[in-house]
């Protein structure tokens, strides 16, 4: 894969729409707020979906696509807790196996919350799919992309203004490279 090429376009997408997606992230981040977390992945399924529209199709995202996947939310609050609780039983032990628990979750559930929305998969299939899209293909391709997504999420996440613009910038990328990915 062209990571220059990818960083390129993510980062010229997400400014040509800086102002729908700052507004879209940080209605994101009210309502998880304000659910106290409970509606966090579900909107973020419409939050991801918004995106994916906007690099396939070039619309620009609407505060309501953030509420376009409530029917996830059972699934996704399951899902949600499960891997909550596995990994504060790996802090538990340690804090290793926690931080490696934490990983390797991420990594294998990137592309979960698109197949979700995207190709309307169940759950577990979307998680299965996600699996295989990391684990296939050359790997350490799949490796850079998951350290881009989380290295960019987490370095701008430390500060409320950091977030508003990087969330928008991984989740574009992630996006560009999910529809590399489909091709």
């Amino acid at each position: 894969m062209d990571f220059k090429q990818l960083i390129e376009k993510s980062f010229n997408l997400t400014l040509e729409n800086i102002v729908a997606l700052i507004l879209l992230t940080l209605l994101l981040l009210v309502i998880s707020f304000l659910s106290f977390g409970l509606l966090a992945a579900v909107a973020s399924a419409g939050y991801v979906q918004a995106i994916i529209r906007l690099a396939r199709e070039g619309r620009e995202p609407r505060m309501q696509d953030i509420f376009s996947h409530m029917h996830l939310f059972l699934p996704l609050l399951g899902f949600s807790i499960v891997t909550a609780v596995a990994v504060l039983i790996g802090y538990a032990l340690l804090v290793l196996p926690g931080i490696i628990l934490a990983g390797l979750i991420t990594y294998a559930c990137l592309y979960m919350l698109p197949l979700m929305t995207d190709k309307q998969m169940p759950l577990i299939d979307a998680v299965q799919e996600s699996w295989r899209m990391t684990t296939t293909g050359n790997l350490a391709d799949n490796i850079i992309i998951a350290v881009i997504f989380i290295g960019v999420v987490t370095i701008g996440g430390s500060t409320l203004i950091g977030t508003l613009l990087t969330q928008p910038l991984a989740t574009v990328f992630l996006a560009i490279v999910y529809e590399e990915k489909l091709r």
